[in-house]
């Protein structure tokens, strides 16, 4: 809806998502470095241009993108049609990654430095064409229900391979693009794809089902941008070299702000939204053939989705980016790396924790596993995994080393994790992969590590500067799954499972006490009574009346404690052939009646055969069964 509090609302959201984030700059800056930045203005003013510009771009999502794409992957998700089902993911996954405004800035930033070996149009086209290709076969195996780990080992072995042709100055920014494609425009569209297929289509679970889109997102970029950097390091020649340093990029930035320029900005957001605006209008009209529904209200969303992202990219560039940069550059000049390690710790954490889309999907993840995944406890594995791996890929850039090592090893803990974590947390633990490098982290992080490589010696940017953003993309999954074993080691039950576990344990006290309410027992020698839990027999022995006194001692003997004598007449086998002349013969038996507690049983039952020698020569009868709404029971204190 469009108005005035959902601005706010978002305003506040933006400002407290970039809060963090001041405050950890804050602090080091005032606290460790001791100085106070020499654009400090510039940077306050990008920091606030990157704020309302979000609030504007997200208000425009909601208003105009969203409902429309939510409305038509529900339209296709009822309608059935496998292969338009397949190109519209195709399409959303294409149009959603082209306008990704932090894919735009890190692609500015790779042409920038690769001495015009990377066009960055053409990059964000492979890079979008991979994450359309990525949903096609998301949604694929959602179709058939094909478990993901299958699918997500085969592309890290990929991967894998496809780096071992690449350039090494291809590799570090391949990875990271892998983690700059889901963030705050596709993230949203593709979850509820997923989620959505995966409810609908009979035999799929939306936990084990559901998740798994935004991991495929995540993975084929790495695939494809090796295979682009492969065709332009072999066959295009270097024109020019841009390299500039951190005070002369920041000192550029200060004077982009000409009418032409900001012209041109605006006009290169337009030609990034149209493709999100072609794919919805095509299928809405074309393939739907229904109208869209508020139709001046969807033209206003777009419009403000081209200023919100516009005003986005100008704000980064003021902001966020130079930000990272002079601190990169500032941290590096301390012999103490521990510090650079702990800025970028302490930067993956808040970011991380702030992240609208995390929350999102984690709140999504609470619902739909019954409770079992608690939002906020995974989130701070989230935040945590992110922060290890910014801190590790901050130790590769100042010690050296390849990424792909590192890259390899996280590669063979999440295999193994994805064979011992729980199934339900696995495709969730993927997901979180992409969730959390967002159009607010993406640029600083990049800033940072291309920071760290341009001012340590012997370090090359575009070799050492790529990389953090795929390792705060990699250990979030570990972490996650971790988080699921812990939880499974501890016993964590959704709600479901709680609710039929408190029943049942409901159920068995209430027929306890029912039990122990229908025993009442007389203590001997007192007029208390008590109501007592114990299983309760009774034992028949049924003797001559001669026996009658034997049978009573050899029951006593073995813990009988009371007896209730009746008379009896027995007929044997042949007598029964004529009883009439024996209806009104005179009692020959006795009938001992004992009620024992039932662990008594077998002894007193023992005790009378063997005393009685009933099973030889002897001659009666005993038998037992259980009894229970006892009443007027006397024992002994010593009984009890």
């Amino acid at each position: 809806m469009l108005n005035i509090r959902t601005f706010l609302q978002l305003l506040k959201e933006s400002f407290r998502d970039l809060l963090p984030i001041v405050l950890v700059i804050m602090f080091f800056q005032l606290a460790i470095i001791q100085s106070i930045p020499e654009h400090w203005l510039s940077t306050a003013i990008g920091l606030a241009i990157v704020g309302v510009g979000l609030a504007v771009f997200l208000l425009g999502l909601e208003v105009g993108i969203f409902p429309v794409g939510e409305g038509l992957a529900s339209e296709f998700a009822h309608k059935g049609s496998t292969f338009w089902m397949l190109i519209f993911g195709f399409m959303i996954g294409f149009g959603t990654t082209i306008a990704e405004p932090a894919l735009i800035v890190i692609a500015d930033k790779a042409a920038s430095i690769s001495d015009g070996r990377i066009d960055a149009t053409i990059l964000r086209t492979v890079v979008a064409f991979s994450v359309g290709f990525a949903i096609i076969l998301g949604v694929w195996r959602i179709i058939k229900g094909h478990p993901i780990h299958y699918y997500i080992i085969s592309g890290y072995i990929l991967v894998v391979a496809a780096t071992a042709f690449a350039p090494q100055e291809i590799v570090g920014l391949a990875y990271d693009l892998g983690g700059v494609t889901t963030s705050t425009v596709t993230v949203p569209l593709v979850a509820a794809l997923g989620i959505g297929l995966s409810s609908t289509i009979k035999g799929r679970n939306p936990v084990l089902d559901g998740f798994g889109l935004i991991a495929f997102a995540s993975l084929t970029p790495m695939i494809f941008v090796q295979l682009y950097g492969i065709v332009v390091y072999e066959f295009v020649d270097p024109t020019q070299t841009l390299l500039p340093p951190v005070i002369e990029s920041i000192e550029k930035v200060e004077m982009q702000f000409d009418p032409l320029t900001l012209l041109k900005g605006l006009l290169g957001v337009v030609s990034d939204v149209i493709p999100i605006l072609g794919v919805i209008l095509f299928f809405q009209y074309v393939i739907l053939k229904k109208k869209i529904e508020n139709i001046k209200q969807v033209i206003i969303g777009f419009t403000l989705v081209i200023i919100g992202l516009d005003a986005f990219i100008v704000g980064l560039e003021m902001g966020l980016f130079s930000v990272g940069e002079t601190m990169a550059f500032e941290l590096t000049q301390y012999d103490n790396n521990i510090i650079i390690y702990a800025f970028g710790f302490l930067i993956g954490f808040s970011t991380t924790m702030a992240e609208p889309s995390l929350t999102a999907i984690a709140r999504k993840a609470k619902e739909i596993s019954d409770g079992r995944i608690n939002d906020f406890v995974l989130r701070i594995f989230v935040a945590l995994g992110v922060a290890i791996g910014i801190a590790l890929g901050a130790y590769r850039i100042v010690v050296g080393g390849e990424i792909v090592y590192y890259i390899m090893a996280g590669y063979l803990f999440v295999i193994v994790l994805t064979f011992l974590a729980p199934k339900y947390i696995v495709p969730i633990a993927y997901d979180s992969g992409g969730v959390t490098t967002s159009t607010v982290t993406v640029p600083l992080v990049a800033a940072i590590g291309l920071g760290l490589a341009t001012n340590i010696p012997n370090r090359d940017p575009l070799i050492d500067g790529f990389g953090l953003i795929a390792f705060a993309s990699l250990f979030p999954m570990i972490t996650v799954m971790l988080y699921g074993l812990i939880t499974e080691r501890m016993g964590v039950k959704g709600e479901h499972e709680k609710e039929e576990l408190h029943m049942n344990e409901l159920r068995h006290a209430l027929e306890d006490v029912h039990n122990m309410k229908l025993s009442t027992i007389n203590v001997e020698g007192t007029d208390k009574s008590h109501s007592y839990d114990m299983a309760f027999s009774a034992v028949h022995v049924i003797v001559p009346k001669e026996k009658t006194q034997e049978a009573l001692l050899a029951a006593r003997e073995a813990g009988a404690r009371g007896v209730t004598i009746m008379e009896a007449h027995g007929m044997g086998l042949t007598q029964m052939d004529n009883f009439y002349n024996r209806l009104h013969t005179n009692a020959t038996d006795s009938n001992l009646m004992f009620i024992t507690k039932t662990k008594n049983v077998d002894k007193i039952i023992e005790s009378v055969m063997t005393k009685l020698d009933i099973t030889g020569q002897g001659h009666g009868l005993t038998f037992s069964y259980p009894v229970s709404h006892i009443k007027g029971l006397r024992l002994t204190m010593d009984d009890l």
